[in-house]
């Protein structure tokens, strides 16, 4: 075995009869991919087949067959836990045995030299009688109801019911016409300049509008191009704001909340609670930054690479959430996958110093988590998911992470006690 600083490699050989049952099952599955006239396909026998392709066809196939067994000798010869997925190198191979030797990267030494009385304050959360205020309007206007115009001309934030229909050069242009369209006014929907040209029209009246396509409107026929829309008034309807009655509240469904003022109390505990944990996200986020500038450790590459690969696979399973794939990715943001790797790089570092560096201050406070606590943590968790518990550990990588993740916990719960 040697070594570099964290990076360890360890040769293992693999003779005897393991290479040997090995060679025996990469024959029965090569046999089967081989042609050879006056035989059935699978059953030309093993000298024919090696003499006609060679013993050595058989090597790597049979490498794939004591991988797992050269990596357990591996971990037990040489007593190391690696942090990152070991890399592969097949050094020798022939008839009697294969070589391999695994690169094992460990972890590497962490020095925290301070992490206690950083002075590292949380913010302090209030809730002002303007954003309540803002919210209720924004309340009102969601539960708002639609009323006929009947006097009176559009105005911003009415609805008007149109017919209209698109001509450029005196001639109509497909996709621009409509009937008893409903279009609001200051939904910015339309081309820019329409809606405003609708304000003052009366219901009834007939108008033409002249407006001008974006440069980048989709339509090579109609971009940059000033067109004429013929547009009538049908209807016009406002929204009217709703009163604080029994209804409304019905409407609402909040339970409890049947006045002005307990709807007010409501908002405002809604609003704390998000100011309060964007507040907490805030302060943890700047406990790890303060003491990850006084922590000492050189991380290796490989660590960082595979944070980046896990941080790329939730990009991907983000962006397919809205039906997005990498490719489509790619081809909107004119990128490659090194430019997304190359901006993922300084977060994937970032969260692997903090790892290295919460498990040093677990290990310096002798911070652990006994099996009955990680036991109950796991019952908590699968009932808040609705889930059976073992069906829970399973997906969420057993008992262990459970307990690493309390000790996680824990850690940051110390470094704000240790840094108010």
């Amino acid at each position: 075995m040697s070594k570099k600083d964290n990076k360890h490699e360890v040769s293992v050989k693999i003779e005897g009869k393991s290479w040997d049952n090995a060679l025996d099952k990469a024959f029965k599955e090569e046999v089967k991919k081989v042609n050879v006239d006056g035989f059935r396909k699978g059953k030309v026998p093993r000298d024919i087949f090696e003499k006609r392709y060679g013993k050595e066809r058989l090597y790597i196939p049979a490498v794939d067959y004591v991988i797992e067994e050269a990596y357990i000798k591996a971990l037990e010869d040489s007593k190391l836990i690696p942090v990152v997925q070991p890399k592969l190198e097949i050094k020798k191979v022939d008839e009697s045995g294969v070589e391999l030797v695994f690169t094992m990267i460990t972890k590497p030494e962490v020095n925290v030299k301070k992490y206690k009385g950083l002075k590292v304050a949380k913010e302090e959360v209030e809730v002002t009688k303007e954003e309540i205020e803002h919210e209720i309007h924004h309340i009102l206007e969601r539960y708002s109801e639609l009323r006929v115009k009947e006097d009176g001309t559009v105005e911003e934030g009415n609805i008007a019911i149109i017919d209209f229909e698109g001509f450029k050069d005196g001639v109509a242009f497909d996709g621009g016409k409509g009937e008893n369209y409903e279009l609001e006014i200051g939904s910015h929907t339309f081309i820019p300049g329409f809606e405003e040209q609708l304000i003052g029209m009366k219901q009834g009246e007939e108008k033409e509008i002249e407006v001008t396509f974006p440069e980048e409107y989709p339509s090579e026929e109609l971009k940059g191009q000033k067109v004429t829309f013929k547009v009538k008034v049908n209807e016009i309807k406002e929204k009217v704001e709703r009163d604080f009655d029994e209804e409304l509240f019905e409407d609402l469904g909040m339970e409890g909340v049947n006045t002005k003022e307990a709807l007010e109390k409501e908002i405002e505990a809604t609003i704390k609670a998000h100011k309060e944990m964007d507040a907490e996200n805030k302060h943890v986020d700047a406990l790890l930054e303060a003491v990850g500038k006084n922590t000492e450790v050189d991380i290796p590459e490989e660590m960082v690479e595979e944070e980046v690969d896990r941080l790329l696979k939730r990009f991907e399973d983000q962006i397919k959430m809205q039906g997005i794939s990498l490719d489509l990715y790619y081809q909107f943001t004119n990128s490659k996958e090194q430019d997304l790797r190359n901006q993922l790089e300084k977060e994937a570092y970032n969260h692997v110093l903090y790892r290295l560096m919460l498990e040093e201050v677990a290990n310096l406070e002798k911070i652990e988590i006994s099996d009955e606590e990680a036991d109950k943590e796991a019952d908590n968790l699968a009932s808040k998911y609705q889930m059976e518990k073992e069906e829970f550990l399973k997906m969420f990588g057993g008992l262990d992470m459970i307990k690493y993740d309390l000790e996680m916990s824990k850690v940051i719960d110390l470094l704000k006690e240790f840094n108010k």
